[in-house]
């Protein structure tokens, strides 16, 4: 354990015990790692009490240093599953009995730092299960001499790639994709802003977001939020794009369907697809969408 931690634990024992709703948070049976609990015990004459302002603050630091994040299920790029990953975190009810407990009995044993299981949203079994139809499809084509155009648009694919968006929920592309940044890979490339070419970090994206847009809307889901370029963009029809930046235009839609729908994206070539898939039962209304 980090020693500023332990350091915390020690500064616990100051105030006023914590409420015995505490204890009733967490059900599920942790993952455990080692820890020393004589790193953390203070022995003292008079009762312990805790500060629980200071308490939560060296909980919140542990659970930093132990927590892994789920993975979804995916498919990869052979068109087979990837199985899902569980993640953990602190499980904090327990890691405060295990104190109160070792405190009260006065032990000296090594004690474990209790981790709770935190599942996927996307399991192996789910995901089987909502590839089977596919309910919307659009492809639109770009110039690959253009490195840095096509750099952004693979990040921005890879990032919705696999997505699942479930009955009711939305999704928007800014969400999803992220803060399009140097430090994750995005390049400078042309971009529109108020009716004018320029250059941006991140540049081509909109590519992305437009492409989707008509695989959305082909699939008959509910459109929540989209707006246009301020110009003719050579790629799809006209008034038939999504523009999208970080602190201004998303495009976002809703699963109006009641079966989960995924998406897959990918880069042909100087092509790119992106096909909407769901469960063989599902209901849906597709709607035609124009090309060029």
């Amino acid at each position: 354990m980090n020693s500023h931690l332990l350091l915390g634990l020690i500064l616990l024992f100051q105030a006023v015990i914590t409420p015995s709703n505490f204890f009733n948070m967490f059900k599920s049976e942790p993952t455990n790692q080692n820890v020393d609990e004589q790193d953390f015990l203070w022995k003292s004459p008079s009762l312990p009490v805790i500060d629980t302002e200071e308490f939560n603050k060296v909980m919140d630091a542990l659970d930093n240093e132990v927590y892994i994040e789920p993975k979804d299920a995916m498919i990869n790029k052979y068109g087979s599953i990837v199985p899902e990953q569980v993640g953990y975190r602190l499980h904090r009810l327990k890691f405060i009995s295990q104190m109160y407990a070792h405190y009260f009995n006065d032990t000296t044993s090594k004690e474990e730092i209790p981790l709770q299981v935190i599942y996927p949203k996307v399991d192996s079994e789910l995901l089987d299960s909502i590839r089977r139809k596919k309910i919307g499809r659009y492809i639109t084509s770009f110039n690959s001499n253009n490195k840095e155009r096509t750099m952004n648009i693979s990040l921005a694919t890879e990032a919705i790639n696999n997505s699942v968006i479930f009955p009711k929920e939305q999704f928007s592309f800014n969400q999803f994709v992220g803060k399009r940044t140097v430090e994750k890979g995005y390049l400078q490339a042309p971009v529109i802003i108020h009716g004018k070419f320029s250059e941006d970090i991140g540049g081509g994206i909109c590519q992305v977001s437009s492409t989707l847009f008509n695989a959305v809307d082909n699939a008959g889901l509910k459109i929540i939020q989209r707006y246009s370029h301020s110009r003719k963009i050579p790629y799809v029809p006209p008034k038939r794009d999504a523009t999208v930046s970080w602190d201004g235009p998303d495009f976002v839609f809703e699963n109006n369907y009641e079966r989960p729908v995924l998406i897959q994206a990918k880069m042909l070539g100087n092509h790119l697809l992106i096909e909407l898939y769901s469960a063989d039962t599902i209901s849906y209304q597709p709607r035609n969408v124009p090309y060029f």
